[in-house]
This record gives C-alpha cells, structure tokens and sequence, in this order.
C-alpha cells in the first residue's frame, strides 16, 4: 500500500508529488506518467475517461494507494465524476484551475486561464467562474504548444529558451489587458518563474498547489510534518512510472527527469 499515486498524461504534474513530500516527507508516493496516451489536452470527453479508467484500475491493483490525486487539470474536469462512481473504494482529489483564488487578487477584473484545448472548452470552467468570479471577465488560452514543449524539452532547456517558450502567451494575456493568470494546465507548474518573470511586474500568476496539496494530505490522515496519528513514517523515495517505453531516448529523457529531482525510475507499470 502507499499513500498516494499521482496520474498525468505526462510529468507536469511533478510538483504536485514534490510540494506534497515537502509538507510531509515520510509519505510513500508515486506517480505514473501515461506518456502513452500523451497528450490528454487535445482529447475528447470520452477518450480521456477511456484513457484514465483502466490506469486507475491498474494502479489501484497494484499500489493500493489511500488517495489518488489526479495531478492534471484535463483528466479532473473531464474524469473525476466518472472515476468516482466507476471506483467508489478509492478517495480522487483532482486539480482545478484557481480561478476563484485569481479572482481575489485581480484589481482589473480580467483574469486570464492558460490551459490545455480540452480544459479550456470543459463548461465545468464556466460554472467555476460564474461561481467564484462573477463579477471578472475570464480570457482563455490553449496552448498545445507550450506544454509539448515542457514534456520534451523544458526540464533541459536554458532559462533564455523557456523564457522565449513562454512569451506568446504572456503577450496575449497582456494585450487583453489581464491582471492575473491562472495557470490551469499542471505542465506550466514546471516552468512558473520564468512565466513569472514574462509577467512581471504588471501581471501576478497563480495556481491551485497549495490547496490541491493540503487537501490531498487531509483525506488521508497525514499532516504537514511526516506523520500519521503518534508514529513517525519512515521516508521513502518516491517512483516515476510510464505507461510505454517508446525507445531509449524517450526512457533516458524520464530518467534524467527524475535524476534531477530525487524520484526513482521504475520504467513501464506492469
């Protein structure tokens, strides 16, 4: 059994796993990247569900987590409904875009959801933002681009070529004369302070980690400083999985991935 396993379509959902294990570095996670099946973003409503259900059985077979935390903004509006009627034994926490949070910090009322095509068409988006930002006018961009360029090059990449990556969308937030951006795909996490210096000074950038994290912690009964009720959990390094080996130079891009970041590669799930 672990604590938690955390599911994308690719490794932008990392910082999910590692803000987690920084509030409570004895938990026992791991993460599975379905790069077979990336991207989810430019997938339809039934082929994403079609996609995340059976990874969830498999993980659940396997791993027996207390939580699944669905680190992916598509596989959460698109699946989140469905995996729980499909796994009602299994807690899901999914990800949402902080569009609430963005509304509470915009003096101009004009926020701006950077997202995936799939994520930016979801009408759950606009039941959030009737919601929680009423009274803020929500410009959307989906930008494929942007996060195929992270899965693939952005771990590796000099801060001068992210930075050239991100500029066509803080320029389009900035002509639409945005004051915040919601960053509601969880691949742009990776890369968020040199979208933050893109947007600097006038445009604030802001994400749901922090209270994905402290939630996911809560519904399992671990708290922010490695322990579960009275004992100590012993720290364990975390595990990266892939859902298809595709070649040697696909496997050595995920190793290199979890080399710089302390995760232990495992290859495919099985």
């Amino acid at each position: 059994m672990v604590d938690f396993a955390f599911i994308d379509s690719g490794v932008g959902g990392i910082p999910y796993m590692t803000c987690l294990l920084k509030k409570n570095p004895g938990a026992d996670c791991v993460y599975v990247a379905d790069n077979a099946n990336f991207p989810y973003g430019q997938k339809s409503h039934e082929h994403v569900v079609g996609c995340v259900l059976p990874l969830v059985q498999k993980i659940k077979e396997k791993f027996e987590p207390r939580v699944i935390v669905l680190a992916c903004n598509t596989i959460s509006v698109n699946a989140l409904d469905v995996l729980r009627q499909k796994v009602p034994d299994v807690i899901f926490v999914g990800t949402v875009p902080a569009i609430k949070l963005a509304a509470s910090v915009s003096a101009k009322k004009r926020i701006g959801l950077l997202a995936t095509r799939a994520t930016v068409e979801n009408p759950y988006n606009i039941e959030l933002k009737n919601k929680f930002a009423a009274d803020c006018q929500m410009i959307c961009r989906a930008d494929p681009d942007l996060i195929e360029f992270i899965e693939n090059k952005g771990f590796g990449a000099a801060p001068e070529e992210c930075l050239q990556a991100v500029q066509p969308a803080v320029s389009f937030f900035r002509k639409q004369n945005c004051d915040v951006i919601i960053l509601g795909c969880t691949h742009f996490l990776n890369i968020r302070e040199h979208i933050e210096q893109a947007c600097a000074p006038d445009i604030k950038v802001v994400d749901s980690v922090d209270g994905v994290v402290r939630h996911a912690l809560e519904v399992a009964g671990l708290d922010n400083t490695g322990e579960t009720g009275p004992a100590s959990v012993e720290k364990k390094i975390p595990r990266l999985y892939i859902t298809k080996s595709q070649d040697m130079l696909n496997c050595n891009q995920y190793k290199n991935i979890c080399f710089s970041l302390g995760v232990e590669f495992k290859g495919v799930i099985e």
